[in-house]
């Protein structure tokens, strides 16, 4: 279980915050838990120092004779090992921020897509998740294997649906058999699934459910083959 303690000087902000956090500790079945949130740069302090806190999220600038920069340096005299992201809407801080062995950077004001993102690549960075990245195109674009939800075919192109984002590219599911990893599998003439980001399937209705809610389709002529690897990966209840 990681322990999530917020700071931020705007009560309205750090209530929103907090829901956006446990919205994505349930949705991605991560064990956390918001243990604490303050707007006093003090409190947070004390708060630190005689309790447990794996995860810190700091407003840089604090209403406070303190900022969170401040707040940081102190904290890192009693706690080495914590994450922590700060948050701001002043950009010009986001270099000294680092300064303090920073996971990441929120400006504000913050999207849950955003925020999302950040979340998830945390518990990657806890679980020693492997990266696998999928080049998509010939600018470059990459994206980590484990966070695509689904592949679809749409015409001409390939759509790499991600939680927080939908990648487009013109090829064919031919040009990337090769490049895509074990735990992707045709699951209908249109759609490729990634086994380990399933959620549910409903064989009747012949239907997949991922972990960020989205769907696809399950073809008849793959769902046995595709039964039979579920079953195997053992992946959702």
């Amino acid at each position: 279980m990681l322990h999530f303690a917020l700071c931020d000087d705007n009560l309205g902000l750090l209530d929103r915050l907090e829901k956006m956090l446990e919205n994505i500790f349930a949705k991605n079945n991560f064990e956390a838990c918001v243990s604490y949130k303050t707007s006093n740069s003090s409190d947070m302090l004390n708060f630190v120092t005689g309790n447990k806190a794996d995860v810190i999220m700091l407003d840089i600038n604090l209403k406070s004779d303190k900022t969170g920069l401040d707040l940081a340096r102190a904290i890192r005299k009693v706690n080495k090992d914590s994450y922590i992201i700060f948050t701001t809407g002043h950009l010009e801080y986001a270099m000294l921020a680092y300064k303090f062995k920073t996971f990441d950077y929120l400006a504000k004001p913050i999207t849950y897509d955003r925020l999302s993102e950040t979340i998830c690549r945390l518990f990657d960075d806890v679980n020693g998740t492997p990266k696998r990245y999928i080049k998509l195109d010939n600018k470059s674009t990459v994206v980590d294997a484990n966070e695509v939800q689904y592949i679809r075919r749409d015409g001409m192109k390939l759509v790499f649906h991600t939680a927080s984002r939908d990648y487009d590219v013109y090829s064919s599911f031919a040009k990337f058999q090769d490049r895509l990893p074990d735990f992707y599998m045709r699951c209908h003439k249109s759609c490729v699934a990634n086994v380990l980001q399933i959620k549910d399937i409903e064989p009747v209705s012949g239907t997949i459910t991922f972990r960020d809610d989205s769907f696809c389709d399950i073809g008849p002529k793959y769902k046995s083959d595709l039964l039979e690897v579920i079953k195997n990966y053992g992946n959702f209840e």
